[in-house]
């Protein structure tokens, strides 16, 4: 059966053994057993799969946010809500480091990150803007998204180096580090 799972299982086997610049939608395509115009109504493009369900998981995210008290404080809305986009079943975690070490670390991948990472960041942009009723595009609402993506970057560069780290502990101690400085 093919679905989205199927696709980068093959996909990141072939990363893997000749690496993501070497490896070709049709090879792909072929390792799943299926046509290349199947695999692009999946994934758009070679740069899409390592990313996964992204737009999906966006939409997760936002749910996470409307679902915070209106009473709470926005660093602990945006806290709480990083982690838990970033938290992830013990089952996946092999996948998602290999995942996460292919973006961070390809770069053919890079331009194409910068376009998920802006999405990324304007869920948490939008948030704010709400919860304070300032423009989205506003100063404030930007910095916490930026600043929210670097500490989440850094966080997961240094689960990459320090495989026996988690992931979600090392957010939260960088999220919590973050308003401690700022505070």
């Amino acid at each position: 059966m093919t679905d989205h799972a199927a696709i980068e299982h093959a996909a990141f086997l072939l990363f893997d053994r000749q690496g993501f610049d070497e490896t070709t939608m049709d090879q792909i395509a072929h390792a799943v057993g299926v046509g290349r115009r199947t695999l692009f109504r999946y994934f758009p493009s070679k740069n899409d799969i390592p990313w996964g369900r992204f737009d999906e998981s966006l939409q997760f995210f936002r749910r996470q946010f409307e679902a915070v008290p209106s009473d709470t404080p926005i660093a602990d809305a945006v806290h709480r809500c990083v982690v838990a986009f970033n938290s992830f079943d013990d089952a996946v975690l092999d996948q998602h480091r290999f995942r996460m070490r292919l973006i961070l670390s390809t770069p053919a991948l890079q331009a194409h990150s910068a376009i998920k990472y802006e999405a990324w960041r304007r869920v948490i942009a939008e948030y704010v803007s709400h919860r304070l009723s300032l423009p989205l595009d506003g100063q404030l609402p930007r910095l916490i998204g930026h600043v929210s993506l670097a500490v989440s970057v850094a966080a997961y560069e240094q689960w990459l180096d320090e495989p026996n780290s988690s992931l979600t502990e090392l957010l939260d101690l960088e999220l919590e580090s973050l308003r401690s400085y700022l505070c």
